[in-house]
C-alpha cells in the first residue's frame, strides 16, 4: 500500500489532481489507516491511469465519471468512440499547422494551378494589375474557408470572363474604378451587368457560398471600399436584379 503522493508520483499527476479526483467521484478515496494516512493499492494505481489517460485524451470529467459503470462492452466502444474524436482533431490540428506553415512562409493558402492560370490570363486579357491582385486575394479568401463551394463558384467566373461579350463587362467594371460615383456610364454599365446575369442564369440562383457565410459580403464590402464607383455600381446592379 503507498501513500497519496507515492501514487502521484508513480502515475505522473500532482496530489492535487487525485483529490480533485475523489472530490469528482472518480476516483473513490480509500479510508485512513491506524497512522491517519489514506492508503492506496495496484486497483487505485491502475484506475488512476485509466483516469489520467482519458482525461488527457481531452474526455470531459464528467463523462470519464459515467464510464466507471460501464460494462466492459460499453467501455471499449467508448474507447473506440473517443479514438475517432482524437483522430479527427488530429487531422483538424494537421490541417492548422499547415495553415500556420503557409502563413510563416507569406502563405494564407496555396491557389490550385488552375486559379494561377485564370489570373495570369486576366493579366493577358487587359485587366489592370489592381484587379488581377484583387481576384487573387479574394479567391485566397474563399478557397481557404470554403473549399468545399470555392471550385463551383472558380468554374463559373472563369466561363463567364471566356465568353468575349461577359469578359467586356468584367473589363469594363475594372475599368469603371476611377469614375465619380454620379458618372453615367456607370449607370449604363449596371443596366448591362444585370441584362447579362439574368440571360446567363435565368431564374436559377446564382452559385454562392452557403447562406449563413459571412465571406460573401466581406467580399464585397472589400471590392466596394475601394472605389465609390464600385460601390455605386454595385447598389445599381442589385437594384436593377432585385436583390
Amino acid at each position: 500500500m503507498i501513500t497519496i503522493g507515492q501514487l502521484a508520483k508513480y502515475v505522473g499527476v500532482s496530489t492535487k489532481t487525485i483529490r480533485v479526483y475523489h472530490d469528482k467521484g472518480l476516483l473513490p478515496e480509500p479510508d485512513r489507516d491506524a497512522s491517519g494516512y489514506r492508503r492506496y493499492g495496484a486497483n487505485d494505481a491502475i484506475d488512476l491511469i485509466k483516469i489520467r489517460t482519458l482525461a488527457e485524451a481531452g474526455v470531459p470529467l464528467a463523462r470519464i465519471r459515467g464510464l466507471r459503470s460501464a460494462t466492459d462492452t460499453e467501455f471499449q466502444q467508448a474507447l473506440g468512440e473517443i479514438d475517432d474524436e482524437l483522430t479527427a482533431r488530429i487531422r483538424g490540428l494537421q490541417a492548422t499547422q499547415g495553415r500556420l506553415r503557409q502563413l510563416a512562409a507569406g502563405r494564407l493558402t496555396p491557389l490550385p494551378a488552375e486559379v494561377g492560370a485564370h489570373l495570369e490570363r486576366l493579366a493577358r486579357w487587359g485587366f489592370t494589375p489592381r484587379w488581377v491582385d484583387l481576384q487573387r486575394d479574394l479567391w485566397i479568401l474563399v478557397f481557404a474557408t470554403h473549399p468545399d463551394r470555392a471550385f463551383i463558384l472558380f468554374h463559373d467566373q472563369a466561363e463567364t470572363t471566356a465568353d468575349p461579350a461577359l469578359r467586356q463587362l468584367y473589363l469594363d467594371y475594372d475599368h469603371a474604378y476611377d469614375l465619380g460615383p454620379d458618372d453615367p456610364r456607370i449607370d449604363d454599365l449596371a443596366r448591362r451587368i444585370a441584362h447579362a446575369t439574368r440571360e446567363r442564369y435565368g431564374r436559377d440562383v446564382l452559385p454562392a457560398l452557403d447562406t449563413g457565410s459571412e465571406i460573401p459580403s466581406l467580399i464585397q464590402g472589400t471590392v466596394n471600399a475601394s472605389s465609390p464607383a464600385w460601390q455605386r455600381l454595385d447598389t445599381l446592379i442589385r437594384a436593377h436584379l432585385g436583390v
